[in-house]
């Protein structure tokens, strides 16, 4: 299914979604990112991989896995296409057209998913974030973080989502070391902040 273009959408990012020009970042590298980022570039993206563990940077650039059930052969054969590389540097973000975040929600005492990562990514992405960017939260937490935390700081930059910027919520869907399921086969759910984010 084609996305539907719109005005609103700055710099023609829907047609370089559809065309697969768009360059995709995921932001955190862990179970969930780095499958998400392989799949991106399986599929005909060009991906940017943001992690702030420079150890996970530097084994993805050389081609080697750190998380067991992804083969190290599928990151080399990203990376050989010359489709996904990694970084830990946030001002890489501007080259994107979409930033997907995958950063940890551990439970805090109470229970509750724990936003600091999330919150802390978001600021760091913040500086770098430019009409036409699409930002999808993936990370678990309850329901409204994108409207209650995300939207107020990305608007606080002068930048209208909705106009400018388009925020989404797409859960988290891996299921780690099930042979039967992959990030191909796992459907996706998708919520835009508005229409026309979605």
């Amino acid at each position: 299914m084609k996305l539907q273009d719109t005005p609103l959408v700055k710099e023609g990012i829907l047609r370089k979604l559809n065309d697969r020009t768009a360059v995709i970042g995921v932001v955190g590298l862990g179970y969930v990112g780095l499958p998400l980022a392989l799949r991106f570039s399986e599929v005909g993206y060009r991906d940017v991989g943001f992690d702030v563990d420079v150890a996970n940077v530097d084994a993805i650039n050389a081609g080697r896995s750190y998380i067991q059930h992804i083969p190290a052969a599928s990151i080399a054969s990203a990376r050989s296409a010359n489709r996904f590389e990694a970084t830990s540097k946030y001002a890489r973000a501007k080259d994107c057209d979409a930033l997907v975040i995958c950063v940890p929600t551990p439970l805090n005492q109470y229970r509750e998913p724990d936003l600091s990562f999330v919150l802390g990514t978001v600021e760091s992405l913040l500086p770098h974030l430019r009409p036409g960017h699409i930002v999808s939260l993936e990370s678990t937490t309850y329901p409204g973080t994108t409207d209650e935390e995300l939207k107020p700081r990305i608007e606080g930059r002068g930048l209208k989502v909705g106009r400018d910027v388009f925020l989404c919520f797409s859960p988290e869907r891996e299921d780690p070391g099930n042979p039967q399921y992959a990030t191909s086969t796992i459907p996706k759910l998708c919520g835009g902040t508005t229409p026309a984010c979605l």
